[in-house]
């Protein structure tokens, strides 16, 4: 308690790693009370998402229960709810169905959504790759269309065994190494009937090279491992338009598919623009060094929902480790602000970058120097990484078992079609599809 018997409240807005990050370090204070909002029950371990869409992991080897996460911490509730609005003079904040929660200090942590750059269609026809749910529409989907073409061999004439990727960074690639290992090791066994072989993988993105972030040589290693997969590249090209039924690019090449992942990017969610702060680039609250926002006292942003200055003034990128430190700062920050001590600069600590591609391919740039780990010793550390940032020691150990399962045996999880709203799909609802000549899938510039 403080010294006058207030005891703070502090209104948590997101479970990700930044909401997370900062409910764990007030957890177990007798002078804080912590209320964490979100329109999920669970964490996500977004990083694994690309993992539970190619059947490598379970839905629940990547989810893990709030409530169970703070379920012996007394001064932490838990509300299952969509924040809508906040009032930010009086730091109150009002969830969809009306509810007001009024707070000391309001932390929002909400995370991002998909950012479809006004892409004609893109958002009618994709597959975003930002939540539980996307994952799961999306494996059903890519079951979908091996079932689908399994009946009706025909429909490989249609694009059904195509599968298009928007996007060259770390969810594109990595996306684009597992799917592609799921249809060699995978599919090729369980489809026996059917020409597995004519399954083709388009990676699209805008800029010229793989992995943005990363140097040289990566951009390099991951082009050679994606291509060594049979992963077609479309580097320097914008897509155009997305139908049910076809993708066009900026080059005049039309793609048959029924499958188009978008990892093309993120921006804030829509309860950004609710707030009435300032909005910056992605539509990102911009925020001060301590993760205050100016002229507004009390009401903290941190995550993939703030522009967080970095020490050249540029923006942090939106990766986890930013977000989980950032909530474990800002939760430093109201505790001194508490204690009448001025509120302290965020210093990240850069661990590094990584990023897998496939079974047994990854590129890792560790410590300050960005130190290059490629193959199996980046695949090692990426493992590592990964599993001891997961949430919960069940959840830990089901990884792994579920890795190296598929490390000796390259057969992935269960191919269980569960989605039947992501797996339904009419052959005949694209009139630029059907305009194309069966023969080849692939038309015009195609390289």
């Amino acid at each position: 308690m403080s010294a006058d018997g207030h005891r703070r409240h502090v209104v948590v807005v997101g479970g990700g790693f930044a909401g997370m990050g900062c409910a764990r370090r007030l957890a177990g204070r007798d002078d804080v009370h912590v209320t964490l909002v979100d329109r999920h029950n669970y964490h996500q371990f977004q990083p694994l998402l690309y993992q539970v869409a190619t059947s490598q992991l379970a839905p629940a080897d990547i989810s893990f229960s709030l409530r169970r996460m703070f379920a012996g911490e007394e001064n932490v509730d838990v509300k299952l709810a969509e924040v809508a609005g906040l009032d930010a003079a009086d730091r109150t904040v009002t969830t969809a169905d009306g509810e007001r929660i009024t707070g000391d200090d309001v932390v929002l942590a909400a995370g991002s959504q998909p950012n479809f750059f006004r892409t004609q269609g893109a958002e009618e026809h994709a597959f975003p790759l930002y939540e539980l749910d996307h994952a799961q529409r999306l494996r059903s989907r890519v079951l979908a269309v091996f079932e689908d073409a399994d009946r009706r061999p025909d429909l490989v004439d249609q694009g059904a065994l195509n599968f298009v990727i928007v996007g060259g960074g770390p969810t594109g690639v990595e996306m684009a190494g597992a799917l592609a290992d799921l249809i060699h090791d995978t599919m090729s066994t369980e489809y026996r009937d059917l020409a597995v072989s004519a399954a083709q993988i388009h990676l699209v993105d805008l800029g010229h090279t793989l992995l943005g972030p990363f140097s040289d040589s990566a951009h390099d290693y991951a082009a050679k491992i994606l291509q060594r997969k049979g992963v077609r590249l479309h580097l320097g090209v914008a897509v155009s338009d997305i139908g049910p039924g076809h993708v066009t690019l900026g080059d005049g090449t039309t793609i048959l598919t029924r499958c188009v992942i978008w990892g093309g990017g993120i921006k804030a969610p829509t309860v950004a623009a609710a707030t009435g702060l300032p909005q910056g680039r992605g539509g990102r609250i911009d925020v001060e060094h301590d993760f205050s926002v100016d002229g507004v006292p009390g009401v903290w942003v941190i995550g993939d929902m703030a522009n967080i200055p970095g020490p050249d003034g540029a923006p942090l990128p939106q990766l986890g480790s930013v977000a989980l430190q950032s909530g474990e700062w800002v939760a430093d920050n109201i505790l001194r602000v508490a204690a009448g001590k001025p509120t302290r600069p965020f210093h990240y600590r850069d661990k590094g970058i990584m990023a897998m591609i496939g079974h047994g391919a990854a590129i890792a740039e560790v410590g300050p120097h960005r130190h290059e780990l490629h193959g199996v010793i980046a695949f090692s550390s990426w493992l590592g990484v990964h599993a001891m940032l997961l949430s919960g020691v069940r959840s830990r150990i089901d990884a792994f078992v579920a890795w190296g399962w598929d490390w000796f045996h390259k057969a992935g999880g269960p191919q269980v079609l569960d989605r039947s709203d992501a797996s339904r799909i009419d052959w005949s609802d694209d009139d630029a599809a059907a305009s194309e000549a069966p023969e080849p899938a692939v038309a015009a510039h195609a390289p």
